[in-house]
């Protein structure tokens, strides 16, 4: 807070911060969300997504930028959110550093990992490869939330900072700020507590200079979670009492643990004894991350751990599977199976819907909308299909002739890569004849051969010493000329050879190697997916089309964790961002969240195509100043949060440099009202007095307390943001004791300027 003089204006330039925003994909459709945000010329990409087809052409805008980037921003750990960053890293020269929270770079990786390992059962996939999933995210720096993150270099002076986004565990609004204005992106939010998860705190964002949100559920209202929690249950219930088999086709390492949750709360309410079953390729990994990322739950799970020390992902209802021959195994009878993945486009989930499809008697029960254009999305049509075509594909190793044939061809590989190597050798031992006749001594061969391979030369030794070569040459699959005979150079003391201790350090690259099949928390795949990659048979992938008669029941419950209509336009006329920009929702939602937010929320509502540029450079003018050492040292901070506030009283003037500065004033200060610097809730505050013993209650909008003692916050209700219109807390009561005890208390919540 800078109380300065008039004649600022007259030295003062403006420095407004340039932000330009241009959607790559997923604007007035439901594609996968990438946009690509210019702050003062750094780019940002923030989010990476792709599909569950891998459709490379909607990568194609994402290509035309890729080399320009200069950092990589991920909200979340679906594929939705960040499945296109091994292929962009692969292929598109996308080369910029990448920015998450712990959870969605670890849950991430598993679902990457995940979907490989489903296509190439069913599929060449060619992509990526786990290598390249491992390559990508090793570019992630992991951030905390709150963590403010300060860009060097092309970004001096820009911080970057992660916020709990809710929706989904490392779930992030991301809040990018440079010379005091914020970016704030925020797309797939949810304000409501779930049981993993606190709600998003983009409601205490107020006014920031640009808002990138989604309108994703913008014309979808949701019932109290309640009445949806228990028609969930009775439907499964239902369907299990009558024989049936219920499949949830799930993400990898989403939404599935709140779905995971809700139903070991179900299963100990009711006490049932049905069998249920997560199935993914890393279903085993996925749970033992999860059970290490409590402090990123909700506040009610971290106490409950505090006071018990149980976990509440310590499952005692839900059974971890990797493979389908572990469920076809499995005892006879009425199950819940969760398996991926959630479109239904591959993956354990496709295998078990057509197998159990045909049964009137089993349940599909869908959580969250399938993707466009997918067979999820199709079974959830109104009125749904009774019959579907599916590619039912599987990977079988290779018998018979085709073995012989495979076999025979990669002899021929072997052969031929056999015969260049010995080639290269000949080669090579010819250069070192050349160089050897060149010498004073034909029987000694230079110890300083740059021609021998350290392979050969072995780790004590430049080269060979010693080597009698004379009137014979060494045949080509020898390893060397003639017996090599070194040195011994080893250092000795009193008690033996001395060891070098950095000759017995494992390097990290082959404990990357070593680790990268593994079962524990360090480890990349479980037990089953690691088999399957170390299996080398020989095979091939067999697919026939079929038609599946869906007799099944098809149900679809909203369990996608994300803010509804209403509480979207609620959360976005309290923030009241400066400028909007909608991206990732139906051309119709989009259109109706527009038309809304011009009228209540702000005059500057955007709603860009795909790589429309729009230029949302703040209006605000920002001056810069240097604060001079005469005049800080006379300032007196008081700490607020992450922040240190003064009131300064300076004249502004220019140093040599041209620069502006601000220099203690000559004159007397002129005095100032004083100010109370905080917001204070009336919730908050109703604790603190109850801590403090005060009798307490919330009675008519107002905070009764004591006997006497009345506290009331008034101000413009319609303004826009919230807090950030000009509001008052009213004590009412006669002047007793107790008056004058909360009011010290109230001023207590506030810093005096």
């Amino acid at each position: 807070m800078l109380g300065v003089k008039e004649r600022e204006e007259a030295f003062a330039k403006k420095m407004g911060t340039s932000v330009q925003v241009t959607p790559l994909c997923g604007v007035y459709n439901e594609n996968p969300l990438s946009y690509l945000v210019s702050i003062d010329g750094f780019n940002f990409l923030v989010d990476c997504g792709w599909n569950d087809h891998f459709d490379p052409s909607l990568l194609l805008p994402l290509s035309r930028v890729a080399p320009t980037i200069d950092a990589v921003l991920l909200s979340h750990s679906d594929t939705l959110h960040l499945g296109g960053l091994p292929y962009a890293m692969k292929q598109l020269g996308l080369s910029a550093p990448v920015y998450s929270t712990e959870p969605v770079y670890r849950l991430g990786l598993l679902t990457m990992y995940d979907q490989f390992l489903s296509r190439k059962q069913v599929s060449e996939f060619d992509m990526f490869t786990l290598d390249d999933i491992d390559s990508a995210f090793q570019s992630v720096t992991r951030l905390t939330y709150s963590q403010n993150h300060h860009l060097s270099g092309k970004g001096e002076g820009i911080v970057i900072a992660p916020h709990v986004a809710g929706h989904l565990l490392g779930g992030t609004v991301w809040k990018i700020t440079k010379d005091g204005e914020d970016v704030v992106y925020a797309v797939d939010f949810n304000h409501r507590k779930e049981r993993h998860l606190n709600g998003t705190v983009l409601g205490s964002f107020v006014r920031p200079a640009v808002l990138i949100t989604d309108a994703y559920n913008a014309l979808n209202n949701q019932p109290y979670r309640r009445q949806k929690d228990k028609e969930f249950g009775d439907i499964l219930k239902k369907t299990l009492r009558s024989g049936g088999n219920v499949l949830l086709p799930v993400d990898t390492a989403a939404r599935v643990l709140e779905l995971i949750l809700m139903l070991e709360s179900y299963w100990g309410d009711e006490s049932l004894v049905y069998p249920i079953y997560f199935l993914t390729y890393v279903a085993s990994s996925t749970i033992d991350y999860v059970k290490s990322f409590l402090e990123w739950m909700s506040d009610s799970i971290a106490k409950s751990f505090e006071q018990t020390r149980e976990n509440i992902f310590l499952l005692k209802y839900v059974t971890l599977l990797t493979n389908k021959t572990e469920l076809d195994n499995a005892p006879d009878g009425p199950k819940v199976v969760l398996a991926s993945m959630a479109s239904l486009e591959a993956g354990f989930s496709h295998d078990i819907f057509v197998e159990w499809a045909n049964d009137v008697k089993n349940l599909v029960l869908f959580t969250e909308r399938g993707q466009f254009a997918t067979l999820a999305r199709m079974l959830q049509s109104d009125p749904p299909p009774k019959a579907v075509k599916v590619t039912v594909s599987k990977r079988v190793p290779l018998v018979g002739e085709e073995l012989i044939a495979y076999e025979e061809e990669q002899n021929r590989i072997k052969k031929e890569e056999a015969l260049k190597a010995s080639l290269i050798k000949e080669e090579e031992l010819k250069a070192s004849h050349g160089a050897a006749d060149n010498t004073s001594d034909p029987m000694v061969v230079d110890a300083g051969n740059n021609h021998i391979s350290p392979e050969v030369a072995g780790p004590r030794s430049g080269g060979y010493r010693d080597i009698l070569i004379d009137g014979f040459v060494p045949p080509s699959t020898s390893v060397a000329p003639m017996f090599p005979c070194y040195e011994n150079t080893s250092e000795w003391d009193d008690f033996g050879e001395v060891i070098n201790p950095d000759d017995y350090v494992i390097k990290d690259e082959d404990m990357d190697q070593a680790m990268h099949v593994g079962g524990d928390i360090n480890g990349k795949l479980d037990e089953g997916a690691a088999s399957l990659i170390l299996d080398t048979k020989p095979s091939k992938v067999i697919s026939d089309e079929r038609t599946v008669q869906v007799r099944c029941s098809l149900v679809y419950m909203d369990f996608e964790g994300r803010s509804d209509g209403r509480s979207i336009k609620n959360i976005l006329s309290h923030v009241a961002p400066l400028k909007l920009v909608l991206v990732h929702g139906s051309a119709e939602a989009t259109e109706h969240l527009k038309q809304h937010c011009l009228k209540n929320v702000c005059p500057h509502v955007y709603a860009p195509q795909i790589e429309e540029t729009i230029d949302v450079t703040s209006d605000l003018c920002a001056y810069k100043v240097q604060l001079s050492e005469r005049l800080m040292s006379n300032v007196l901070l008081k700490k607020i949060g992450d922040y240190e506030i003064a009131w300064v009283d300076a004249e502004v003037a220019k140093t040599e440099n041209d620069m502006l500065s601000l220099l203690p004033i000559s004159a007397a200060a002129p005095p100032h009202k004083s100010v109370l610097v905080g917001d204070l809730k009336l919730a908050d505050f109703k604790q603190f007095l109850s801590s403090k013993g005060v009798q307490v209650e919330f009675a008519g909008g107002a905070l009764r307390c004591g006997e006497y003692v009345t506290l009331r916050k008034v101000g413009d209700a319609s303004q826009k943001g919230g807090g950030s219109g000009t509001q008052q807390i009213v004590i009412e009561g006669p002047l007793c004791e107790d008056y004058y005890k909360i009011r010290d208390y109230l001023y207590s919540q506030f810093y005096l300027l």
